[in-house]
């Protein structure tokens, strides 16, 4: 499809029978799809302003009233508790350094920008399952700023002129959801996903590393016992969270046992970890903790609105180029963490909306700059690990067709095994080439898969009350007994886990397996290994020069670096030397067909 058609209205580039096949499968959310058919050519233009917009309303309409019923389910329970812990505390903690050095931001402004997200998104968006809030990237891009018109003889208000980038890249907003620039989107395949999510995992290892370095002082003061204290919790709460998830993942206890430990696992880490830094010789030590000030109080006393229009005029121009960059990051940025939290790994049965949504994000932007606060947006991983927690796990329709001849052969299968378990050999053939590994005998009740996901607004909005709740003076003082190492360790946590489930982490240790005990299933095999080394090999290019670009003064072009993926995968990557088939192995849409109907389906 052309780059013209891309930018026309979405519904017009599906085929009459894939359409029809749609609105059987999908109902009322793709009942939508006839709208605007017939449109004359030369008012065609005209009938397509907004229409992504209006075709997200009305294609979420039928749907609003289930989003709030369709709560009533435990799955909601931990994943609020779950993804308030992972939303939260990294976005404070990555906005210490933007607190400590502009002095112009606090854990108020985080907690309302948190709030404010999960509100208008929950309440008023088509895409309730995306969590946005603080990201690292914004406080990257916030104090690059600071830093540079601070560079001036007579440098502007700081949140003046940020109020100006914010209603810049507002007004870009508006216009890329009007003109339904978000069809652009079918160009954002697996590999700019996953070179952005192995770049925001490197950014949370980092962050944690950063967390630990900023309370190192000179041997023998006061505090050298604290900082040290401080490593011993990051590292508490990383093993400790991941053996609850490691056992999670095993057959060891009952299987509600291992749900409480995958659902709760990470937040009783923290509790536990936090604990310990009160706990005898560690609590004399006395670590450094999150810093808070007074409830409902900006920083500084300042008043919550800021005047931004009395910004003087040469400098309301200057702040357009970083609207810009602003605009490219949230478009990427945003627009991923949706994507990945309707991944078509996840069962989802309601209707997407990127246009409405990105509009919507454009108000957010604004109102941030109107209040002074750090402008929030997507979150990766936050965003997908929301959709995870609300899974619903169940037995295969496959498996439970195929039961009973499992029972009628389980049987001839276990003496076949114990037969083979004689000889080396024989195991070693049983295991590595036959497409089935040996039968457990107990694997029949550990067999789940997702079979739906609990699609609501609750959690959302609940988590976003939270971080109301916590600007209260009580829950405060509670956020201030929180130690900076544990962040740390979150930080570590979290990073590590995005890097295990990542694209290119398993193309890269795919590469370094062993080929004999490699699976005949898995579609690697397929793909010659040059051309996987290849394929990795540009992913990291686009990741060190990311990464690389944000340790610099020219970090504000960071957005612009990942924005190049796409022609580098739309342009570039077809014209080496790849065959259809390894492309489609190596690379995919990030989401289902039928989320990606909202931008005008996949290439």
């Amino acid at each position: 499809m052309s780059t013209n058609n891309a930018q026309g209205i979405h519904l017009e580039s599906r085929e009459a029978s894939a359409q029809a096949q749609v609105v059987e499968q999908k109902g009322p959310s793709a009942a939508t799809s006839t709208t605007f058919r017939n449109t004359p050519k030369r008012l065609s233009w005209l009938r397509r302003f907004g229409s992504g917009i209006a075709l997200d309303i009305r294609a979420r309409a039928p749907w609003y009233l289930s989003d709030w019923t369709d709560a009533w389910n435990y799955r909601v329970v931990p994943a609020t508790a779950l993804i308030f812990f992972a939303n939260v505390l990294p976005g404070i903690a990555f906005s210490l350094d933007l607190i400590e050095t502009t002095k112009q931001y606090g854990v108020a402004e985080v907690l309302i920008a948190s709030f404010m997200a999960a509100f208008v998104f929950s309440v008023f968006g088509a895409q309730p399952l995306t969590i946005s809030g603080v990201t690292g990237p914004i406080t990257v891009f916030n104090k690059t700023i600071f830093d540079i018109i601070e560079r001036e003889p007579n440098p502007p208000n700081y949140l003046h002129f940020i109020g100006w980038v914010y209603l810049w890249a507002a007004i870009l907003h508006w216009i890329t959801a009007l003109l339904n620039w978000c069809n652009f989107l079918k160009y954002v395949t697996l590999f700019s996903c996953d070179t952005f999510g192995f770049y925001v995992s490197w950014v949370y290892l980092q962050y944690g590393v950063q967390v630990l370095t900023r309370q190192f002082v000179p041997s023998g003061s006061p505090g050298e016992q604290g900082y040290l204290v401080s490593i011993i919790l990051a590292l508490l709460m990383l093993v400790t969270a991941f053996l609850f998830q490691s056992l999670a993942e095993t057959p060891y206890f009952h299987r509600h046992v291992r749900r409480f430990l995958a659902d709760y696992g990470m937040p009783i880490a923290l509790v536990a970890a936090s604990a310990m830094a009160y706990w005898g010789r560690f609590n004399a030590a006395n670590p450094l903790t999150l810093p808070v000030g007074a409830a409902f109080q900006a920083a500084g006393g300042r008043p919550w609105l800021v005047k931004f229009w009395e910004l003087e005029g040469k400098w309301v121009g200057i702040a357009l180029p970083f609207g810009i960059v602003l605009w490219i990051l949230f478009f990427f940025d945003h627009n991923v963490s949706s994507l990945m939290a309707q991944g078509s790994e996840f069962p989802l049965r309601k209707p997407p909306g990127f246009h409405w949504d990105f509009f919507l994000l454009g108000l957010t932007t604004f109102i941030s700059g109107l209040i002074g606060v750090p402008a929030p947006n997507g979150l990766i991983p936050q965003a997908p690990i929301h959709t995870s927690s609300l899974l619903v796990m169940g037995r295969s329709p496959k498996h439970e067709k195929d039961s009973e001849d499992k029972g009628s052969t389980s049987r001839t299968q276990t003496q076949t095994h114990e037969r083979s378990s004689s000889n080396n050999n024989s195991v070693r053939g049983s295991i590595f080439r036959n497409d089935e590994p040996p039968l457990d005998p107990t694997a029949w009740g550990r067999h789940e898969v997702p079979v739906a996901v609990v699609e609501q607004r609750v959690s959302n909005l609940a988590q976003g009350a939270l971080c109301l709740v916590l600007l209260t003076g009580p829950f405060l003082h509670v956020l201030n007994l929180i130690p900076r190492g544990v962040l740390a360790g979150l930080f570590w946590y979290m990073g590590a886990e995005a890097l295990r489930t990542n694209g290119m982490t398993k193309k890269m240790l795919y590469l370094i397996q062993d080929k004999a005990l490699t699976s005949h299933q898995n579609p690697l095999r397929k793909v010659r290994k040059s051309r996987i080394v290849l394929f990795v090999a540009l992913q990291l290019v686009g990741f060190g020069a990311t990464f690389a670009i944000t340790q610099t003064i020219a970090a504000i072009g960071f957005p612009v670096i990942i924005m190049l993926l796409l022609p580098l995968r739309t342009l570039v990557i077809p014209r080496l030397s790849f065959t259809m088939e390894e492309l489609a192995i190596l690379d995919g849409p990030t989401a289902s067909p039928f989320t990606m109907e909202s931008v005008g389906g996949t290439l």
